[in-house]
């Protein structure tokens, strides 16, 4: 049986069945903008990266204990294509999951899941509570604080990026970039 490639339209019905959080949603958001803006750089489907995002924290709300297990039986039960599962499943390796990321894609979303929360963090204590006059410094000097923003891994971050072979710099620009794209929509 040829399994399913599935629309955007689709991944945002089932991320909204499963979730009702405006912080998860915002950040789901927040992620498929950013893989869409690296898929745009390395010459790849934006609409295949940005799904794959999007979708990637679907179970967290309802099975946060179950976190990526559920996503995985949720996506098989909708017939979606092993590869979209395959690369929902590595954003969690180390952590929930023993998927290692392999793909240029799978390690762009390791790598920027949990930088666009601390990059959200640092935009949210600015004067302006907006991401449009935030620099990579400002990340930077927070990233130190391992106080601010703790639930953002910078030990997850620092493998993503090393596997990604970028600069620290190069990537929180990028991330800050993606989520500048949908800054009025996320509230930043």
């Amino acid at each position: 049986m040829e399994k399913h490639i599935p629309t955007r339209d689709e991944a945002m019905e089932l991320l909204l069945k499963f979730n009702k959080s405006e912080s998860l949603i915002n950040h789901a958001k927040s992620v498929e903008a950013v893989m869409r803006h690296f898929a745009e750089l390395n010459g790849e489907d934006p609409e295949k990266w940005g799904i794959i995002g999007l979708i990637h924290d679907l179970d967290y709300e309802q099975y946060p204990e179950q976190h990526c297990t559920m996503t995985k039986q949720i996506l098989e039960e909708a017939g979606w294509d092993d590869e979209y599962i395959r690369a929902v499943m590595s954003h969690a390796w180390g952590m929930c999951t023993d998927v290692e990321p392999k793909t240029k894609l799978e390690n762009t979303l390791f790598a920027i899941d949990e930088l666009t929360g601390l990059i959200t963090a640092c935009a949210l204590v600015r004067p302006s509570k907006s991401i449009m006059d935030l620099g990579v410094k400002s990340v930077k000097k927070k990233w130190k604080d391992k106080r601010f923003a703790a639930g953002a891994s910078r030990e997850v971050i620092q493998t993503g990026i090393e596997r990604l072979g970028v600069s620290r710099d190069e990537l929180i620009q990028h991330t800050i970039d993606g989520m500048r794209k949908i800054a009025k929509e996320i509230g930043l």
